[in-house]
């Protein structure tokens, strides 16, 4: 239950409105953001809000229980601090958003309405909108290890241990072409076989740096050249002629791990799970013990 000050009550209560919205934005990266809806920066907290930001918040709902709640936020591409390419690197995603209505002829009266984190954010070529979520969805993510055939580990992080900036597992590429939306021939430094970047990824090259990271469909080896083929067209326009770093892909299999990483120690996964047909079935007297012992030996 939110606590309402006598001074904000009467702010709410006056026959002429002077509240604004407030969104206090904190990055994964640490760095924090003010915008606001009113027509000049406002400060408190230790946070400037700017406005002419051109933000816009939606209608937002909210649930008793474990319910998730949420609503959106739109806005345009303005200030400097919303740039596209933050947005593409994924900056913002699970980002901590303060929701405060404030009066702003006197910002000591404002009051906390909500606190949310960013989930999916949608983008055209001059605003974007990102959807907030209540932090009851947290309890939907998954915690722990989870009991699967495949690893649960992602190609290079820290429970799976491959380095993936040495040469057996990356190469520098050029665009030779752009047959369509998300689909490139390159030419590679070193020749590599047909499915090695397959669910890998591709870095477009900003000088020695390489850029935000575009997931692989699909990768083929035709002639001399490669064909790649993303998951989605890129936000960034690819043209012939341009560099990009190639990273090896990994279907989360123990084959995989073994033989294309050699990290099989470090797999993830349970491969001798028993699949639906062993839960199924029954005891047979010609067929394999069903003593919970091993099905394996």
């Amino acid at each position: 239950m939110r606590t309402v000050s006598p001074e904000f009550a009467a702010a709410l209560q006056g026959d002429a409105t002077t509240l604004c919205r407030c969104w206090r934005l904190v990055r994964r990266d640490g760095a924090t953001m003010g915008f606001t809806d009113h027509d000049r920066d406002l400060a408190f907290g230790g946070v400037t809000y700017k406005a002419a930001t051109g933000l816009d918040a939606a209608q937002a709902e909210s649930s008793l229980g474990f319910s998730v709640g949420g609503g959106d936020v739109q806005g345009a591409l303005l200030d400097g601090g919303l740039v596209d390419a933050d947005l593409n690197a994924g900056l913002y995603d699970d980002a901590s958003v303060e929701i405060w209505m404030v009066d702003w002829s006197n910002v000591a009266r404002r009051m906390l309405l909500d606190v949310a984190t960013i989930g999916e954010v949608r983008r055209t070529e001059f605003s974007f909108a990102a959807e907030l979520r209540s932090i009851a969805h947290r309890f939907d993510q998954e915690r722990g290890r989870q009991f699967q055939r495949g690893c649960s580990a992602d190609l290079g992080d820290a429970s799976c241990g491959v380095a993936m900036d040495t040469p057996q597992y990356t190469t520098l590429c050029a665009v030779l072409a752009v047959e369509s939306d998300g689909v490139l021939r390159v030419e590679t430094a070193s020749p590599f076989e047909t499915g090695y970047f397959t669910r890998g990824a591709l870095a477009l090259l900003d000088g020695a740096a390489p850029g935000p990271r575009l997931a692989i469909k699909t990768h083929d080896r035709i002639g001399e050249h490669d064909r790649i083929v993303l998951w989605g067209a890129p936000t960034t326009s690819i043209a012939a002629g341009a560099q990009a770093k190639l990273f090896a892909g990994c279907d989360k299999s123990p084959e995989a791990c073994r033989g294309k990483f050699g990290n099989i120690v470090n797999f993830r996964g349970f491969p001798h799970m028993p699949g639906n047909d062993v839960v199924v079935a029954y005891p047979k007297a010609n067929g394999a013990p069903m003593d919970g012992g091993s099905l394996y030996r």
